[in-house]
């Protein structure tokens, strides 16, 4: 038995004893320092227990799994979200399904069996499922006097759909129904029929909250992404931006972007008008950027999905229609980019798991402070049912160097 394991007993058989023996001892005399303290350091084992158990995730939202591309044919395909397993197919109609990668029969991963375009049959005893719905169809072991009714048994079966270029899950509450009525998949702006685009992604040994703070910060740029093309260390300067709230997030007000960034410098050349930018932040993970000259525009969209508490993903998506822009040199600097961000990443990652006291300060932090009080103000209003209250009453005005 282990210590911890031994504290706790001792102090639950502490408490019994004084709740029996009321009658006889004074309860402040009775608890002697002794028993305080192990039963504070059972509370607070408690609390690290409740803490390791809750991954801290945001549920009952869309992510994105994997890339449309990689599902073909009769493949199946994994991925991982929020820490449960799925599995993905298409059906012989070309239609993408997502199912929990488990058969509820023995745990046997679905994706190690087959699909035939309509059923993922376990490869472990031939249970087959029906894709669209995850039900039951076959137990190939039942025998005629066995009255088990096939039809009541489901394998885990999640709501999908396809947006440029993903394939999108709803992962709703472990032990809940999926709602009746579910919002669309988050799909990209774009402002013209014609435009191109480009999808990148890289993972980061970190989690999910603090792989957001960074997608969000500020201030990073000049120190991380410092480079001939985009902007240098020796370029800091202040900054003022106006920021508003918005449903389950924020945003930053339309600007003109920053001088410092050449690429945005290039755009105002070639149309000879001004470049306006607007970035939002949404729950659960969602920033996009939108970048307008003239009729020339550029947009992105950045999400941060959990795939474990200590691993997430970030895929970024790209369009425009910047005729001097080709894709694939775009695909050369955004793979850098990321890559920098990545590598920051990793080394902060060193630095977390000494579980170091952390800061965050004002104001290149507050897009942070708000992130964190957004998603504390949405699980209490799942919690309660009382309306979400927003971090923000109305319009401020930030100001930070980068």
């Amino acid at each position: 038995m282990s210590n911890s394991c031994k504290l706790v007993g001792g102090a639950v058989s502490v408490a019994l004893l004084l709740r029996r023996e009321a009658v006889y001892y004074d309860a402040p005399t009775a608890m002697s320092e002794a028993v305080r303290t192990m039963m504070r350091m059972d509370a607070e084992a408690a609390q690290e227990t409740a803490a390791q158990a809750d991954p801290g995730f945001l549920w009952d939202f869309w992510y994105p799994a994997v890339r449309s591309t990689e599902i073909r044919g009769q493949k199946l395909v994994t991925a991982m979200l929020l820490e449960v397993p799925l599995v993905l197919g298409r059906t012989s109609e070309g239609k993408v399904f997502v199912m929990r990668d488990s058969c509820p029969h023995r745990g046997m991963p679905l994706s190690y069996g087959r699909l035939d375009g309509k059923v993922v049959e376990c490869c472990y005893h031939g249970w087959r499922f029906d894709t669209c719905s995850g039900q039951c169809l076959e137990i190939p072991s039942l025998s005629r006097q066995d009255k088990l009714k096939v039809g009541r048994i489901f394998a885990g079966h999640f709501p999908c759909e396809e947006r440029d270029g993903y394939v999108w899950v709803y992962m709703n509450s472990p032990g809940t129904k999926v709602p009746e009525t579910i919002p669309a998949a988050p799909a990209l702006t774009v402002f013209s029929e014609k435009y191109k685009i480009t999808h990148l992604s890289c993972e980061l040994p970190s989690h999910i909250d603090h792989g957001i703070i960074g997608l969000m910060d500020p201030a990073h740029g000049p120190f991380v992404h410092q480079s001939w093309f985009w902007r240098k260390r020796g370029s800091i300067h202040e900054k003022a931006k106006q920021f508003e709230p918005i449903p389950n997030g924020f945003r930053m007000s339309a600007h003109s972007p920053s001088t410092n960034s050449a690429p945005y410098q290039l755009l105002k050349k070639i149309t000879g008008e001004p470049v306006t930018t607007t970035i939002d932040f949404v729950l659960p993970n969602l920033r996009s950027e939108e970048d307008r000259s003239g009729k020339l525009w550029f947009s992105s969209r950045a999400t941060v999905t959990p795939e474990r508490r200590d691993l997430c993903r970030i895929d970024f998506v790209a369009a425009w229609n910047l005729f001097f822009l080709p894709v694939s040199i775009f695909r050369i600097f955004g793979k850098i980019f990321l890559r920098q961000d990545q590598e920051t990443m990793i080394r902060q990652a060193e630095g977390l798991k000494h579980n170091p006291r952390l800061m965050l300060i004002d104001d290149a932090d507050r897009p942070a402070k708000w992130y964190f009080a957004l998603k504390a103000s949405l699980i209490e209003s799942r919690r309660t049912g009382a309306p979400m209250v927003h971090p923000m009453s109305g319009p401020v005005t930030l100001q930070w160097r980068s």
